[in-house]
């Protein structure tokens, strides 16, 4: 099959049309790193792309109440839907493999999900830490709270987790990629700050997937390729 570039022009329906600078993207760079599944297994990046395509969304960290809410409606995705599109999706925190299983249980999804610990992979790939208000950022249609009911119910289950943290760095932002089989990348885009999601809707729909009905989200994005 012909190779395509990453999708980095990007339409919003009723609002100013964005285009999103190219991002320089080597995933070559980052394949050996290994990432850790819930029980401490090693695994290499490239395991999770390499085989077949793969939606890899990487999250801020699991106290964040923008990723849960994000990752609650991950797990809305019914599993059919990935198995007859033959496409993985993936899931990746920055903290200690021992949150996973929290994590899933709190979100309901039952999707792969794994750690990059020392944000090795974050790092080279060049995603943001800290967060900037910027134009071409818009509000996920994902999340619900608002700034000040989300932050009080993470700093709320931050206090109540047997070990008081954050479960990963509070300032890295994460992420969405589409890429494999192979070290092809299909989609790139790094967060600006916590509301600056990929629409799931979207990313389905560059993976070749049929669309989701995620109650008043509509698809607020088109895409032009």
């Amino acid at each position: 099959m012909a190779s395509h570039p990453p999708v980095i022009h990007q339409i919003v329906r009723n609002r100013e049309a964005t285009i999103k600078p190219p991002i320089n993207l080597n995933i070559s760079a980052v394949e050996d790193y290994l990432v850790y599944d819930r029980h401490g297994g090693r695994f290499l990046f490239k395991d999770l792309y390499k085989d077949k395509k793969t939606i890899i969304i990487f999250v801020r960290n699991f106290l964040c109440y923008a990723c849960k809410e994000y990752v609650e409606d991950l797990a809305k995705i019914p599993s059919s839907l990935l198995t007859d599109a033959g496409v993985r999706l993936v899931v990746i925190g920055q903290s200690s493999h021992a949150h996973i299983q929290s994590f899933c249980s709190l979100t309901e999804y039952r999707q792969e999900m794994y750690v990059d610990p020392q944000r090795h992979i974050y790092k080279k790939l060049g995603m943001k830490r800290g967060e900037t208000a910027t134009h071409s950022a818009s509000r996920s249609p994902h999340v619900k709270s608002s700034l000040l009911s989300g932050s009080v119910r993470s700093i709320w289950r931050a206090m109540t987790s047997p070990a008081f943290d954050f479960q990963g760095d509070p300032h890295q932002q994460g992420g969405a990629l589409i890429a494999g089989p192979g070290s092809e990348v299909h989609f790139a885009h790094f967060d600006m700050n916590r509301l600056d999601h990929m629409p799931i809707n979207w990313l389905l729909q560059l993976a070749g997937i049929q669309t989701v009905d995620f109650g008043d989200q509509a698809i607020s994005r088109i895409i032009d390729v």
